[in-house]
């Protein structure tokens, strides 16, 4: 692992490192926010899932997530959103390749290679971090925006007891039925739909739900609403009984803007299911 860069950042310290990813065949970079407790030993763990388009750069600049962070006692991990690299496949289309990995992993060619964020993100950079940073394995939550919000759920869902928690800001709710999901679903993982549903959040959540609190945040105004069919979770959340809240914020859209403004009620919603 090589450090890129380090800085000094509410007490703590951000950090950007690199390492070669044997899931993803490639480099890999991701962005490590550790506060000040972590001088004095192992503090829980907020994973942050980026959406279409983005690098682990976007939520650990424009988020604002490192001064509540700090406030809890709680590190932030930023992954990337995709392999990258020469050698890696990629398209002219911004939802599909590189910027656009779903969390997945790819069984078609030309994505099988590389595209294997599921592996990457549940197995190969957890085993990472815990072995190289003092963060502690038992105590982890995480959240995500739009593909990533996606990514954040399916994750929670699909690991009973790993996460003391889950939320999401507008999710790509049920990819099986949407542009931003049948699509990708066709290109990385064949036609074949009974593969698809395992990485769909609605579907999911009828069928295993989420054993903890989750929290979800949609925007009224937000200009995809179609693609991310967030009355479908809603839906889900209700036939299910699942614990939580959902709510519509009234002229919101789908930027950074709508996340850094309820940013803070994420971190504490974390910190107080992860007993901080």
């Amino acid at each position: 692992m090589k450090t890129v860069s380090e800085n000094r950042a509410f007490g703590g310290v951000q950090g950007v490192y690199s390492h070669a990813s044997t899931a993803c065949a490639c480099d890999m970079t991701f962005g490590l926010f550790l506060p000040a407790e972590a001088e004095e030993g192992p503090v829980p763990l907020l994973w942050f899932l980026s959406g279409l388009t983005c690098t682990h750069e976007n939520a650990m600049i424009k988020a604002g997530a490192q001064r509540w962070a700090a406030e809890a006692g709680i590190a932030l991990c930023f992954p990337d959103t995709s392999p990258r690299g020469p050698g890696v496949a990629n398209d002219a289309a911004s939802d599909l390749g590189q910027g656009a990995g779903f969390y997945v992993n790819a069984t078609r060619a030309p994505w099988a290679p590389h595209f294997r964020m599921w592996d990457y993100l549940t197995d190969e950079l957890p085993r990472l971090l815990f072995n190289a940073f003092p963060l502690a394995e038992e105590a982890q939550a995480i959240t995500g925006h739009s593909m990533g919000g996606h990514g954040a759920l399916t994750i929670a869902m699909s690991f009973p007891g790993r996460f003391a928690s889950v939320s999401a800001f507008a999710p790509i709710c049920n990819p099986v039925a949407s542009d931003w999901g049948r699509p990708q679903f066709l290109a990385y993982l064949g036609p074949d739909q009974a593969t698809w549903a395992a990485h769909d959040a609605s579907l999911l959540l009828r069928r295993r739900g989420f054993d903890g609190p989750m929290l979800i945040d949609q925007g009224t105004a937000d200009l995809f609403l179609d693609k991310l069919r967030p009355e479908t979770l809603a839906e889900s959340m209700a036939a299910s009984r699942q614990g939580g809240t959902f709510r519509m914020q009234k002229g919101y859209d789908h930027s950074y803007f709508f996340v850094s403004t309820f940013m803070e009620d994420h971190v504490q919603f974390h910190a107080s299911a992860l007993g901080g």
